[in-house]
């Protein structure tokens, strides 16, 4: 089974895959993903570049992707061309990778995708979970982690569908806005429940 594994931003899905994989599951991170579809030489870094400018770039060639960042999350219109060049490149790559993995047959296979339902991507997955947070709680770990004002961190929330949209088409949701204990133990206890087979 592939686990489709989203929320919105700062709402600590990421360190919720790393469980998964803690306790088995084989984990793919569309994130590692983007990086991979624009590495230097890659296709879809010169259609960035070609419609973002060189500014995009850091001296090594590599995408600054903080400086695209800035363009795009104030942009609604320039964030529609990013994705349009992004996602199809990481669409390939996940597509060969989960049924890379397939074919291996590991306990559960976790594909962790911030735009899972913005990419339209839920056919690559048999089951979806979303992580919620409340939003008080989501904008004070996203203006830590990154460093961000209000104003800028807000920015970035607004760019992805309302949390409770995802919450409402997702087949388990897992709220982490307390005690990551708790948190930890929902994870475990899905775990269980999908790698033994029952799904339900």
């Amino acid at each position: 089974m592939v686990l489709g594994v989203t929320g919105n931003i700062a709402s600590g899905k990421s360190r919720i895959a790393r469980l998964f994989g803690e306790l088995g599951a084989a984990v793919v991170s569309a994130d590692l993903l983007a990086r991979e579809a624009v590495a230097p030489g890659s296709g879809a870094l010169q259609r960035i570049v070609d419609r973002f400018g060189r500014g995009v770039l850091l001296a090594d060639g590599e995408l600054d992707r903080a400086a695209l960042g800035q363009l795009v999350f104030a942009d609604p219109a320039a964030r529609r061309d990013l994705e349009a060049i992004t996602h199809p490149a990481i669409a390939d790559l996940a597509v060969r990778r989960l049924a890379a993995l397939r074919a291996e047959g590991p306990s559960l296979i976790v594909y962790e995708a911030p735009l899972l339902y913005e990419a339209g991507a839920e056919d690559r997955v048999d089951r979806v979970l979303v992580v919620t947070v409340d939003p008080k709680v989501q904008l004070a770990r996203l203006m830590a982690r990154d460093q961000l004002d209000a104003v800028a961190a807000r920015q970035r929330i607004d760019a992805q569908l309302p949390q409770a949209l995802k919450a409402a088409r997702a087949d388990y949701v897992i709220d982490n806005s307390g005690r990551w204990q708790d948190c930890a133990a929902q994870v475990r206890e899905l775990y269980a429940r999908l790698s033994g087979g029952r799904g339900g």
